[in-house]
């Protein structure tokens, strides 16, 4: 569930623009520019895994709506199994990347951006020259 974790969640706050107080997710901003490192089967189970307690956590809540669930006013107070899901997503996630937790969003971006530069390096040059044509 790399998508629904915090680490991604950073990542899009630094490289989409903002609409007002939401961002403008693109797939060529966000998703595609996203470093995810080589994942293992275990990788791949675990993060199965967090995604399946995440619906398991919403669908214990219904009828609730999603906005609902997420109102981060409400979460904690009312809607802790999703909390949880979430916070384990994260920890398994961040455990991929560094073998541990994140002590902060600097640390994760600092984590982002060496493995984007790796990324982006291994390109063929000509894919980078077309992408930069294109803008």
């Amino acid at each position: 569930m790399l998508i629904a974790s915090w680490l991604h969640w950073v990542w899009i706050g630094t490289v989409c623009v903002r609409m007002r107080t939401d961002f403008s997710y693109s797939n060529t901003l966000g998703w595609n520019t996203f470093p995810v490192p080589t994942l293992t089967e275990q990788n791949q189970a675990d993060l199965t895994r967090c995604a399946e307690n995440i619906l398991l956590a919403r669908e214990h809540y219904f009828p609730a709506t999603i906005a609902d669930m997420y109102d981060s006013e409400r979460m904690d107070s009312e809607f802790p199994l999703v909390r949880e899901a979430h916070d384990r997503n994260d920890e398994v996630v961040e455990r991929i990347y560094i073998g541990r937790r994140f002590k902060n969003d600097t640390e994760r971006l600092e984590k982002l951006f060496e493995l984007y530069v790796k990324m982006t390096s291994q390109q063929k040059p000509g894919k980078i020259a077309k992408r930069k044509s294109q803008s």
